[in-house]
């Protein structure tokens, strides 16, 4: 069991960075023009260079949950005899019997997918932690954990240094880019149009418009590519929908021209009224696009990582309309083929009033920081010098968390 984490360590003062004023470059121009077709691209390179033929590279997906999940009501602690206490209607609501993981915690039942992933060693959760943000702010919360640094950068994300100093490319599934990726030259961001499909012959229009310049011309070409992805791959309905999105995602992963990590992002965790019947639909929804994500990569799920993360938690205690209220720790889920899961990782620090963070919210006890270091370690082979640019208030854990890192 690894040492628990310092308090003091996991909770750092925010502070919010000044954000510069930018006027309108050529570079943005350039950014607006890829927006026509729900391509909003940064890197100037053609889709040639962009070639990647090697279909084993390690892959990482990145997935927040936006709204402040409530880790009790998903792993759920059934060896902790102060749960049912803190929690005797929300204890009592799940429809289906819980599926058990170990002698101590089970998985809530709507997360069908995972436990048998779980059974597979393709699923692990890691209980009770956080990172480090110690107010209750969904907004703030979330910058700071995409930040990565142990305060707000609104212009420096986690992922952005991790794929800069690897070389790597990576996709965000969103309307515009998420504070992980940004930072970065090899961020594409698509996403999916609400308009009506253009006509092949406003592309050709667009094509003569852009045939003197080379740079709009390939994000032209590079978004008529994407597009033409997305379409052969049947989610050119409702495709907002996470379980579309994670469709879409595993087909811009694969193939020789694949990512080599994405962002997705899943809302309507905050659940502060009504929460049993809100969480099985919100869960039911995550199992099912993370099953159309495994299903579309194929083989390249051997080589992925799945992280799923959280702004904070909830309060161990339940209100009384039927939810939770802003709380402190909560869980990261790890997912994949490269994953050594089957296991529930972290350190419990139990339910009772003293163990309880400001006797209202479960402690943390690890840092989400380092569980990321710990991926970028054993998944992408980063050395010290390379997580302390991407974490530098963090180390690595030494848990095995890749089953051939």
């Amino acid at each position: 069991m690894m040492k628990e984490c310092n308090k003091k360590q996991l909770f750092v003062e925010t502070k919010k960075s000044s954000v510069e004023s930018l006027t309108l470059s050529r570079r943005k121009f350039v950014q607006m023009a890829g927006a026509s077709l729900t391509l909003l691209s940064a890197p100037m390179t053609s889709i040639s260079a962009l070639a990647n033929t090697n279909k084993t590279q390690p892959k990482i997906v990145w997935v927040v949950l936006r709204g402040a999940l409530d880790s009790l009501h998903t792993i759920i602690p059934t060896a902790d005899t102060e749960y049912k206490q803190l929690r005797p209607k929300l204890s009592s609501s799940f429809k289906e019997p819980l599926l058990a993981l170990n002698k101590s915690f089970s998985l809530h039942p709507s997360l069908k997918n995972l436990y048998q992933w779980y059974q597979n060693k393709d699923f692990m959760p890691i209980v009770a932690v956080s990172s480090g943000y110690d107010r209750r702010s969904h907004f703030d919360g979330q910058d700071f954990l995409e930040t990565g640094l142990g305060e707000i950068d609104y212009d420096n994300g986690w992922l952005a240094r991790a794929i800069n100093i690897k070389k790597k490319r990576a996709l965000a599934l969103a309307r515009s880019t998420p504070i992980s990726l940004r930072e970065s030259e090899g961020v594409n961001t698509w996403y999916p149009s609400k308009l009506k499909s253009a006509d092949e012959d406003i592309y050709q229009a667009l094509a003569k418009l852009y045939q003197h310049d080379e740079t709009l011309k390939s994000i032209l070409l590079k978004g008529l590519e994407l597009r033409g992805k997305v379409v052969e791959s049947g989610t050119n309905k409702k495709q907002g929908k996470f379980v579309n999105l994670s469709k879409a995602c595993a087909k811009l992963m694969s193939g020789e021209q694949g990512v080599d990590c994405a962002m997705l992002e899943l809302g309507g965790w905050d659940t502060h009224n009504n929460q049993a019947n809100r969480l099985d639909n919100k869960l039911t929804e995550l199992d099912n696009g993370l099953a159309q994500l495994k299903q579309g990569l194929g083989q390249e799920w051997n080589n992925t990582v799945v992280v799923v993360a959280t702004e904070f938690g909830r309060t161990a205690k339940e209100n009384g309309t039927g939810g939770t209220d802003h709380g402190t720790a909560s869980a990261l889920f790890l997912a994949g083929g490269a994953i050594d899961g089957g296991k529930v990782e972290g350190n419990w620090p139990g339910l009772a009033d003293h163990q309880l963070f400001e006797q209202r919210d479960l402690m943390p006890t690890t840092d989400s920081f380092a569980w990321l270091g710990t991926i970028l370690a054993q998944h992408w082979q980063f050395n010290d010098e390379e997580l302390n640019h991407v974490f530098p208030h963090v180390l690595a854990y030494k848990n095995k968390l890749i089953s051939n890192p």
